[in-house]
């Protein structure tokens, strides 16, 4: 079942983080000092996860849209974490 904005602001914060699946790889990471966007892709034959943004600054439609581009560049056979790190470094 896809996730929806109430759910992640109702989502508790817990002494051990957890997560909030949505769907094609992207979950919410619940931590005790906040909410964090993920996505899980493999690229290469390796697994990596690649970090969308914070809860609320982010919305779960723009986390979808992020994870939408990340796997449309991952199909052009760019890893989605090389050209952020790339992007950040100019």
């Amino acid at each position: 079942m896809a996730l929806t904005n109430l759910t992640i602001k109702n989502a508790p914060h817990k002494e051990k983080p957890y997560k909030l699946y949505d769907s094609n790889g992207l979950y919410v990471l619940i931590t005790p000092k906040g909410k964090y966007f993920r996505f899980n892709y493999k690229f290469q034959g390796k697994y990596k996860t690649l970090a969308l943004g914070v809860y609320p600054d982010i919305s779960l439609k723009e986390a979808r849209l992020k994870r939408d581009e990340a796997r449309l560049l991952i199909e052009q056979g760019i890893d989605p974490a090389e050209r952020k790190k790339a992007l950040i470094s100019l």
